[in-house]
């Protein structure tokens, strides 16, 4: 749903990670992938959700790249305890048959979900964009997910009365999918201002980050599952 900065002005010179994966071939997969980019350090690794949290707690990290499906205390509840105590954003991995955990995981505050099979490269793209305050769904976990998601028992959305007529669109148009740079070309405006009424967005209907506007959308019935 965003992109990946490619300014290094945009995003903090260095991203420090802690991986939470019960999977040592992966954690390693990912730590010798990540030693070779500049910017971005790993700076522990959890096997599960509860070192996830401990981990989380003592080292600081910007961001928690967090499994789902871990022995003892799982994803989910672990992204809640970080979300909650403030000590890092968490990056959840998921798998197409997960989305029993990725809607509860939503609920939970994670700001961005991707599934294991993306390609690598993709993967280094999601964390920059989550460390840099945004929020990213993987497209193939977008449109599908959040519809069967939305469709459950929420709490009531926020009302709409207070957003403009143009807002009311880039919010349709985010629940949608589209990044800044496809909501200025559906408009007709430049980037700049696709970012500047997405940020109102999340200050008028007091959303955490890009994830929660999907959620929005759909709940309001701005977006409607196909």
């Amino acid at each position: 749903m965003t992109e990946p900065a490619t300014d290094q002005a945009t995003h903090p010179a260095e991203i420090r990670l802690v991986l939470a994966d019960d999977q040592p071939l992966i954690r390693t997969g990912l730590r010798t992938l990540i030693a070779d980019q500049p910017g971005l350090t790993v700076v522990g690794e959890a096997g599960d959700g509860a070192e996830a949290v401990r981990l989380a707690a003592g080292l600081r990290p910007d961001i928690v790249v967090m499994d789902i499906r871990m022995p003892g205390m799982d994803g989910i509840a672990a992204t809640r305890r970080i979300v909650a105590a403030g000590t890092a954003k968490v990056l959840v991995l998921t798998t197409f048959d997960d989305d029993e955990y990725v809607h509860a995981a939503l609920r939970a505050g994670a700001s961005g979900f991707l599934v294991k099979d993306m390609a690598l490269e993709d993967i280094l793209g999601a964390v920059r964009v989550v460390a840099a305050g945004d929020a990213l769904l993987a497209p193939a976990v977008t449109r599908r997910l959040i519809a069967e998601f939305v469709s459950r028992s929420a709490p009531a959305p926020p009302p709409l009365d207070g957003i403009t007529g143009r807002e009311r669109e880039v919010l349709a148009l985010v629940g949608r999918g589209l990044s800044n740079h496809e909501i200025a070309a559906e408009l007709t405006i430049s980037v700049a201002t696709a970012k500047a009424h997405v940020a109102r967005l999340l200050t008028k209907l007091g959303a955490r980050d890009r994830v929660q506007l999907v959620i929005i959308a759909y709940d309001t019935g701005l977006v409607t599952p196909r």
